[in-house]
C-alpha cells in the first residue's frame, strides 16, 4: 500500500487521541494508493479490541464506491502490544478478504510503529506500507 505522509500522520493521530482504547477506521484505496481516511468509532470503547458498527460500515462502504474507489484497508490500534494481528484480528479478517489490516503500535509509549497485512484463511503475511511525500 502506498500512503502519503498526512495521511498516514492521519491514522497515527487517531490512534493517539483514543488511547488508552484502541481506535479504528478505514482507508479508502484508488489504484493500490489511500486516498482517504475513515474514522470510525470503537463501538467496544477497550484497550485490548475494537468493534465497528456493521450498519455504518456498510454505508461508508458504499460511499467510498460511489466516489469510485475500494475499500483497501481496515486499521486500528494496539495500545499494549506490537503492530501484529492478534487472534481477533485473524478471526475478524475472515469476513473481509483480500483487505488489508494496518495496525499502529503505540507499545510503551514508544514511536509509534504502522504495519499493514493481508490475513487470508488464518495465515498472516505482512504487505509493505509505502509512506509518500504527496
Amino acid at each position: 500500500m502506498r500512503i502519503a505522509s498526512d495521511l498516514m500522520d492521519d491514522v497515527v493521530r487517531h490512534a493517539r487521541e483514543e488511547q488508552p482504547n484502541e481506535c479504528c477506521g478505514v482507508l479508502a484505496l484508488r489504484d493500490g494508493r489511500a486516498v482517504s481516511v475513515y474514522r470510525m468509532v470503537n463501538k467496544a470503547a477497550s484497550p485490548l479490541r475494537f468493534e465497528i458498527d456493521g450498519l455504518e460500515l456498510a454505508r461508508l462502504i458504499d460511499e467510498i464506491e460511489d466516489r469510485g474507489d475500494t475499500l483497501g484497508a481496515i486499521y486500528h490500534s494496539h495500545t499494549r502490544s506490537a503492530p501484529y494481528p492478534s487472534q481477533t484480528d485473524v478471526n475478524f479478517a475472515a469476513w473481509w478478504p483480500g483487505c488489508e489490516w494496518l495496525i499502529v503500535g503505540l507499545d510503551g509509549g514508544s514511536e509509534p510503529l504502522a504495519r499493514s497485512y493481508l490475513i487470508d484463511g488464518g495465515v498472516i503475511a505482512e504487505v509493505a506500507v509505502e509512506v509518500t511525500d504527496g
